[in-house]
């Protein structure tokens, strides 16, 4: 327990055996009481390796979706009890020494929603960040702060931690097929805000690997992209709540 609560750390995984495992190994066990490893229709034995390392694995038979594996994530942690759930990276992105960072505002009482963010003060973006990427990631949050009529520095990130009384709460419907994509996160954020949950960010590391080191991001530039607005567009409009 970290400061009486439990803690459920889940990462979605697709064909990242190797980071996958790195994620496993570097998780504070001290502090997370379960680690759960979503793979996502892996054909590379992702799920079997981070079993191995001890991690709990949710396996989809097939690829459904970023979202669909969080959202699953979410529902094998509160089933096992978590009082807070931590999102990160499956492909070692995140730095998970960092998890605590993101658990105390939420243990102070200060915070529901913990938003990790690389462009606040304090934290960094380190490797070869793709151009696209810096691109959107600065213009994701100048949007997103229109929307939710709060500022905020990082909106794309998915290292984060939430309280389950957000992911119980009965207004927030995370169900629909179509957050089964990208689409879940932003989604998830903009609601909890909406609803008025106490939000936070916290400074925190994003690491993207060398380019020589093959695909840097699974994301596709322009689909993806409109998965990660498309909340924004349906939620600011009213289309969808």
């Amino acid at each position: 327990m970290y400061r009486s609560l439990k803690i459920a750390a889940i990462a979605p995984v697709l064909d990242e055996r190797h980071r996958i495992a790195e994620v496993v190994r570097r998780t504070p066990r001290e502090v997370v009481d379960w680690l759960v490893v979503v793979d996502d229709g892996s054909s590379d034995g992702s799920g079997a390796v981070a079993g191995g390392l001890g991690a709990i694995v949710v396996r989809h038979p097939r690829r459904a979706g970023v979202g669909a594996a969080i959202r699953d994530g979410f529902r094998e942690a509160l089933a096992r009890g978590a009082d807070v759930v931590v999102v990160m990276a499956g492909n070692d992105k995140d730095a998970p020494e960092e998890i605590p960072a993101l658990l105390d505002p939420i243990a102070a009482g200060r915070a529901d929603f913990v938003q990790g963010s690389r462009y606040l003060g304090g934290g960094q973006a380190l490797g070869d960040m793709p151009l696209h990427r810096r691109i959107a990631t600065r213009a994701h949050p100048w949007l997103f702060s229109r929307v939710a009529r709060r500022a905020v520095t990082e909106s794309t990130n998915g290292f984060r931690a939430i309280h389950r009384r957000v992911l119980e709460d009965a207004r927030l419907d995370l169900a629909p097929r179509w957050l089964d994509g990208y689409d879940l996160e932003p989604y998830l954020y903009l609601r909890a805000i909406q609803l008025g949950y106490r939000t936070t960010e916290v400074a925190v590391t994003k690491v993207y690997a060398p380019r020589a080191e093959g695909r840097q991001t699974k994301m596709r530039p322009v689909l993806d992209w409109w998965a990660m607005v498309r909340p924004l567009v349906f939620v600011g409009l009213g289309i969808r709540r």
